[in-house]
């Protein structure tokens, strides 16, 4: 097993190398990412795609719950992402995971095909979560980067490959997506630098912010709207919801809700954002947070999720009583923090 560190540029070359040479390989690949997916992780299915189309003979991607985000439609190749399970199969000589910290993060994929991802077959893990689990042969995961796609632009660079436009907009894409276009914390001198040199290989980035952050479906309007209507404060959280019936009320897929928990963060008196997705199966919970002092990735491990520690998420089983019992837990754990750091000040 082999993974990609932050330090040591002659140890970090190697394990690029080693993920290129097992990719490029592959007869038959596989290339997937987590199920209900974000810029970051359809662009860097994407970008991979693209970067091997004319090295490996069958490349089959996917998204683990076979669904991709209306907004996302412009990107290049996003049409070829399987859309049924039928549509994969399991004749794969390797599968590589993107922005995916351990395969049952892929949702009804993990679900109707185990076998895929029980390391009987080389597994490429490349990734930027903290609460990645390293199940890969090789692990391209740096928890630094801020996004996916950075990690990929990174090893494309390294590895000399020449980068066309479709392929730099999909990686600017994940960046811009992941870092709200440089606003977030993980935007790091690095993140600025390969968007500059992204842009220069074609990247198109009118395209890509209108896509992200100017136009919106009537639908996702309409959602917005209802979900802020019943925003609840419990200081020094803010939450709310989207039920199965404001996604048929609206017209809007669940999807289209991905950016109101980042909305939340900034109401004043606010350190958590909570946004819960009711399910049939249980609750699935969206959490950022407004303070650097609060981990909300170790709070999401505690119920078996993950993520960055100012963004994370979990699941959780259904009914009232399981969501009131989570935001009792997170209240108490921000109250446990401040007492801590009010006794060491």
């Amino acid at each position: 097993m082999t993974t990609i560190g932050v330090d040591g540029t002659e140890q970090l070359l190697a394990e690029m190398q080693a993920a290129w040479e097992r990719a490029n390989a592959a007869r038959s690949l596989l290339v997937v990412t987590h199920a209900h997916p974000d810029a970051d992780a359809v662009a860097a299915v994407l970008a991979l795609r693209s970067v091997l189309a004319e090295r490996v003979p069958d490349i089959r991607c996917a998204t683990g719950d076979f669904t991709v985000p209306r907004n996302l439609l412009f990107l290049p190749g996003a049409a070829a992402l399987a859309q049924h399970p039928s549509e994969l199969g399991e004749d794969f000589d390797c599968v590589v995971l993107v922005d995916c910290a351990d395969p049952t993060r892929l949702g009804p994929l993990y679900q109707a095909s185990p076998r895929l991802f029980d390391g009987s077959r080389p597994l490429l893990n490349i990734d930027h979560h903290v609460t990645n689990t390293y199940f890969g042969h090789v692990n391209l995961v740096d928890p630094h980067a801020a996004s996916t796609t950075e990690v990929m632009a990174r090893w494309f660079l390294a590895l000399g490959l020449a980068l066309d436009p479709d392929v730099a907009t999909c990686l600017l894409t994940g960046l811009y997506g992941d870092t709200l276009s440089f606003q977030t914390s993980s935007t790091s001198p690095t993140a600025h630098e390969l968007a500059a040199v992204l842009l220069r290989h074609g990247a198109r980035q009118e395209e890509i912010v209108t896509n992200l952050f100017r136009r919106k479906p009537v639908s996702t309007i309409l959602l917005w709207g209802a979900a802020l209507s019943r925003v609840r404060f419990e200081p020094p959280v803010i939450w709310t919801e989207i039920t199965p019936a404001l996604l048929e009320a609206t017209g809007a897929t669940a999807a289209e809700g991905e950016g109101i928990v980042n909305f939340l963060t900034g109401a004043e008196g606010t350190l958590v954002a909570i946004l819960f997705y009711e399910q049939p199966e249980g609750w699935r919970v969206s959490l950022r947070s407004a303070d650097a002092s609060i981990d909300v990735a170790r709070i999401c491990q505690a119920f078996g999720g993950g993520g960055h520690p100012r963004a994370a998420g979990c699941r959780l089983p259904p009914g009232e009583a399981s969501r009131r019992d989570f935001l009792d837990h997170v209240r108490a754990t921000i109250a446990a923090r401040l007492s801590t750091e009010a006794s060491a000040g």
